[in-house]
């Protein structure tokens, strides 16, 4: 038998939001201090859990915190990657809006890796959203290597410390350029605010997921920085191979 005090505790900030196979729980808002450039910033904090097939028609049929508490500890979360966003301001009844959806990135956010730009995206897009005085980062799951996973993203660091570009490792290992879906994620920005947002981002694939799946995209906005002899061939790969916006906006950005 459950606590009552603790479902009645938890359930006023879960809720269940249908996804296109399933449905995502979503827990929050949680406040969270976040040391921002030796400043302290204090966010809302949600994460999601996706919930497919059986358990998610457990869910859907009976969508109670009690059910959730019961089933958690079989779920084996920790054996898997949960999605979150980091909420500031205002976010839904501000008349604009910030958004950044950013990719899990093991060696550049943790470790602070200068082979990719993730980890200085990743600050610095927070640093945007508060100057902004209203936004929100999603910090996505699963997406690691562009959707392959740290294992081998590991193995296609190897590959391209012998010559491949990071698109040729991808392919050479059986994986797409880039296998990367937002849909989840899209769903839990239309959950969080129904007004335009502008996307931070370089990629055109992030902004035409948006728009296709019918959000309010009030536009876009670049974000390029932190390029070194490390980087320098992965950031030319990402606008030559992959697509990203173009070299004379980057020149502009990094000069």
């Amino acid at each position: 038998m459950i606590n009552t005090n603790i479902v009645d505790l938890l359930k006023q900030r879960i809720q269940t939001i249908p996804s296109e196979d399933g449905v995502n729980v979503l827990v929050g808002p949680i406040k969270l201090p976040v040391n921002l450039g030796g400043e302290t910033v204090t966010f809302q904090w949600y994460c999601w859990l996706p919930l497919k097939s059986d358990a998610a028609r457990v869910c859907l049929s009976n969508p109670d915190t009690e059910t959730l508490i019961e089933q958690l500890s079989s779920y084996n979360l920790a054996e898997k990657q949960q999605s979150s966003v980091l909420v500031y301001g205002d976010f839904v009844y501000s008349e604009e809006a910030l958004i950044r959806m950013h990719s899990i990135c093991h060696t550049g956010d943790i470790f602070g890796s200068k082979r990719c730009d993730c980890g200085y995206q990743l600050e610095q897009s927070m640093k945007m959203v508060v100057a902004h005085g209203s936004g929100a980062l999603f910090y996505l799951a699963n997406h690691e290597g562009r959707g392959i996973g740290l294992f081998s993203k590991a193995m296609a660091y190897l590959l391209q410390e012998n010559g491949l570009d990071t698109v040729e490792a991808n392919l050479e290992l059986g994986f797409a350029d880039d296998a990367r879906d937002y849909s989840d994620a899209i769903g839990i920005l239309r959950h969080l605010r129904q007004k335009p947002v502008t996307l931070i981002t370089n990629n055109p694939k992030k902004l035409e997921a948006l728009k296709s799946s019918g959000m309010n995209v009030a536009g876009r906005m670049p974000l390029w920085g932190d390029q070194s002899e490390f980087n320098a061939k992965y950031l030319r790969t990402k606008v030559e191979r992959s697509g990203h916006f173009g070299e004379r906006e980057k020149r502009r950005n990094l000069s």
